[in-house]
């Protein structure tokens, strides 16, 4: 096990990649990265906030999260690539898009060293809008038959 000398947390890798901090805000977490990585992010946070004007940005497994009634995405900076996580990617419509990438039942790997599809970014919080609308409609429906 490695131990982090800034934070104390343990590790089975030495030296991993780690966030020592506890961020507030999706502006300090930000700024806490590299200056490289930065526009990337204020970039991912601008399509989300543009494709989910009425969710609440914060902070959440210490990653930036927009939240509307439940998490609708988080994203993360890592060494070689953006962490995008809108839950479970295997309802998701489409998933021959998410097989162009490094990816998990809920999370997406956009490398840094290929553009960023930021359209796709927009087209998965669009369809979690649209999945967070459905299951109110649903919900209403059975609440007041």
């Amino acid at each position: 096990m490695w131990k982090c000398d800034k934070c104390g947390r343990e590790f089975k890798n030495t030296n991993q990649d780690h966030y020592c901090g506890k961020f507030s805000t999706i502006d300090e977490y930000i700024s806490a990265q590299s200056l490289e990585v930065q526009p990337v992010l204020h970039e991912v946070r601008s399509v989300i906030r543009k494709n989910a004007p009425n969710a609440t940005e914060k902070i959440s497994w210490n990653m930036p999260t927009f939240w509307q009634g439940e998490n609708i995405i988080h994203f993360a900076a890592f060494k070689k690539h953006i962490g995008i996580y809108p839950g479970d990617l295997t309802l998701m419509p489409f998933i021959e898009k998410i097989n162009n990438y490094k990816h998990t039942k809920g999370a997406i790997q956009f490398p840094y060293d290929k553009p960023i599809d930021y359209d796709f970014i927009a087209e998965i919080v669009k369809y979690k809008i649209k999945l967070l609308a459905d299951e109110a409609r649903v919900a209403r429906k059975l609440a007041f038959p």
